[in-house]
């Protein structure tokens, strides 16, 4: 009996150690490839660490030469505080249109699927590549159907006035993700909600904004702060597209806390940068998600406050 008890012990010891086993290796990345590293840049930002010599502490310094002392910081950060109020919420309205158009029980509806979602798997050279031909003023597609029409293209990768644009239209592109992100809560949202809705006259407007998007406020949520920690971290197509020209145009903070690592080699500095980004990133998803109390619709709390009142 003593030996069946020692070895069920046994088997239970091993059966809650396997499932750590198999996340073993997502620990060891993580530790290796993000934690470190995140801790390891903190230490960093409060030294001058040249790449060319050795570091020498200089304690705050690095934020303090930030706030006082460097004129292009707050320049690209407005910048790309810019892009973001328009990327949010153009890359919403795009791929929530594109869910509820792929949710129709259309023939051939599954291509069109897999065409939308298509350039959020195409990577970021190839996706500013396509676009630098598109947006080019002498040769570039865009430029020559404008012109059928009798309108003159304007120099879109030249012009300041309309380099940020470019880089808010190629963005978007890759709408793809939060697309099937929108389509999976739209699908699962009950028919009998809809039915009973036109059973009592209301039209497709009243249905979308009295059901549809109260019930995936949740994933809009999720969306709005997805969203701005990538319109936040930009950097692959104003790299590739614009280089942060015309006149420093669209010389986003990405852009800059890049050319201040890897150009200008002060791995110290950028790092300061890299957590203050860190930071603003951080306050803003606080204020998203304290604001979604107000417009975030939950079902099961909805479920809750309905038996209380009984």
């Amino acid at each position: 009996m003593l030996s069946k008890s020692r070895k069920a012990n046994g088997y239970q010891l091993v059966n809650k150690k396997v499932p750590y086993l198999f996340i073993l290796p997502w620990i060891i990345g993580f530790l290796v490839f993000t934690l470190g590293p995140l801790i390891f840049s903190l230490i960093m930002s409060f030294f001058d660490w040249p790449i060319t010599s050795s570091p020498t502490f200089v304690g705050i310094e690095n934020y303090k030469t930030m706030f006082t002392n460097d004129p292009q910081f707050y320049k690209s950060l407005e910048i790309t505080l810019k892009f973001a109020a328009v990327f949010v919420p153009l890359n919403l309205v795009i791929a929530l249109i594109l869910a509820l158009l792929i949710t129709q029980p259309l023939k051939g509806i599954k291509m069109f699927r897999t065409i939308f979602y298509l350039p959020a798997v195409v990577s970021g050279v190839a996706i500013s590549i396509i676009w630098g031909w598109i947006f080019n003023s002498e040769y570039g597609i865009l430029n020559y159907i404008l012109s059928l029409i009798g309108i003159e293209g304007p120099q879109w990768l030249v012009d300041p006035k309309w380099a940020i644009l470019t880089i808010v239209i190629a963005s978007a592109w890759g709408v793809g993700t939060m697309m099937l992100i929108f389509y999976t809560d739209i699908k699962g949202i009950p028919q009998e909600l809809y039915e009973a809705a036109a059973i009592d006259g209301a039209g497709l407007f009243r249905q979308f904004f009295s059901i549809t998007i109260p019930c995936i406020t949740p994933t809009i949520l999720f969306n709005v702060i997805t969203s701005v920690i990538a319109a936040l971290q930009q950097l692959a197509l104003v790299l590739l597209l614009t280089g942060g020209g015309p006149l420093k145009s669209t010389y986003f903070y990405g852009l800059y806390v890049y050319n201040n690592a890897f150009k200008h080699h002060e791995l110290g500095y950028a790092s300061a940068n890299a957590w203050l980004m860190f930071i603003v990133i951080l306050i803003l998803t606080m204020v998203i998600f304290k604001s979604s109390s107000t417009w975030v619709f939950y079902e099961n709390e909805v479920k809750r406050k309905g038996k209380k009142k009984k």
